[in-house]
């Protein structure tokens, strides 16, 4: 047998792993990276998350990436030569910050690398009838296990797309078996850029579980945080609270059939950047609206489309617990919308109250991952939109 996949089989039977997730979101603000001690699989994980950091992107980097990033046209070389270096880099931050905690890269069972989304085209937003759902990262998983000398699983969402989804969100996996409890309907919220929630049940059945994307979170912030004020995001929504609604952008905004569509979806910034705006405000006439005016409406379109999703799956006379986590959930114009919005049954919290910080869920989750592909995938979660339950992950050895 190969002594890689002896050792994979050894890992696979131990009775706790130690397993970095990593996560970089289309926010650009750096790496999670989460280490993370996880017993058991499958309903029976439990996650005890030891160390956390994000690693911030240097403005250079981050450039470099939007070059590339939600463009439907690109320099082809440029792309290339980012798939390995982003990969590299993601290993050597890995090993930063494995010595800045003072442990040995030795010590660690497996990486879990979501790698960098540049491009994110379901079927329903590319519209061509002989291609199926696509979705890619970069940052090679290759190059993460040559860098850091651990096993590393990366590339999740293809598995996902193979199999008829549109690999995205993959939230419903973790989720469920890392935050669901019998007695209590929870909605776990997370607001990157692009906003998501899964659905648990109270009664814990995980064919009922699902997660979808409701659309944007905090990317349209932020992209006009950089262009009016130079920042990387509105900081405690100060420009948004200065500001007020305008409800014809707001209502023009609205005026896309992602919003109408079924669940679970899928979106990014393919669709909801700038140039939606614009043209949102040239509808709208309402190109010479004040900087706060604009922020104040993109903060109530967010909060809007979500309500108006998360809404889809409530019951009358049930209560819900929310749990928000992302960027979104430090936003006080973000967060006081939604609990204006969603109904008194509703009570809202962040995941940190559930024992994992919301900064941290994500790379959390694809720690659980890469858990129940080396350790479980025996759950079943139905099939929904012909998508059975799928084991997801590609297995890179160092060397």
């Amino acid at each position: 047998m190969n002594p890689h996949i002896q050792h994979l089989y050894d890992i696979a039977n131990k009775s706790e792993r130690r397993i970095i997730g990593l996560m970089s979101g289309t926010s650009l603000d750096g790496l999670d990276v989460a280490l993370c001690r996880i017993t058991g699989s499958g309903p029976e994980t439990q996650v005890v998350v030891e160390r956390f950091d994000t690693v911030a992107y240097t403005d250079n980097l981050k450039d470099q990436i939007r070059v590339v990033f939600a463009k439907r046209q690109v320099d082809f070389e440029h792309l290339c030569l980012l798939n390995p270096y982003i990969g590299r880099l993601h290993g050597q931050m890995v090993l930063s910050c494995l010595g800045n905690w003072g442990i040995n890269p030795g010590d660690i069972d497996l990486v879990a690398s979501h790698g960098q989304t540049v491009f994110h085209a379901p079927k329903t937003q590319h519209g061509k009838a002989d291609y199926p759902n696509a979705t890619l990262q970069i940052g090679d998983g290759d190059h993460v296990a040559a860098k850091t000398g651990i096993i590393t699983l990366s590339d999740f969402r293809q598995k996902h797309v193979a199999h008829g989804g549109e690999g995205a969100p993959l939230a419903v996996y973790g989720d469920f078996f890392v935050f669901s409890r019998v007695g209590e309907n929870r909605i776990l919220l997370n607001m990157g850029g692009i906003a998501n929630f899964t659905y648990l049940p109270a009664d814990a059945d995980a064919s009922a579980v699902f997660t979808t994307d409701t659309g944007p979170g905090n990317t349209l912030m932020d992209a006009y945080a950089r262009k009016l004020l130079g920042q990387p995001f509105d900081s405690d929504g100060q420009l948004a609270s200065q500001g007020t609604t305008n409800t014809a952008l707001l209502a023009a905004l609205k005026q896309n059939p992602f919003f109408e569509a079924p669940f679970p979806k899928t979106t990014g910034p393919e669709v909801f950047n700038v140039a939606y705006v614009e043209q949102a405000q040239q509808t709208s006439q309402t190109t010479a609206i004040s900087p706060a005016d604009l922020m104040a409406t993109l903060a109530r379109f967010s909060a809007e489309t979500i309500a108006e999703a998360v809404q889809r799956v409530l019951q009358p006379n049930e209560a819900y617990a929310v749990y928000m986590s992302g960027g979104g959930a430090h936003n006080p114009v973000l967060t006081g919308h939604l609990r204006d919005l969603l109904p008194k049954t509703c009570t809202f919290s962040q995941t940190d109250e559930l024992g994992i910080a919301g900064d941290a869920k994500e790379a959390v989750l694809f720690a659980v991952l890469a858990n129940e592909a080396v350790a479980g995938g025996n759950t079943s979660f139905g099939n929904r939109q012909g998508v059975p339950s799928v084991t997801m992950g590609k297995v890179s050895f160092p060397n």
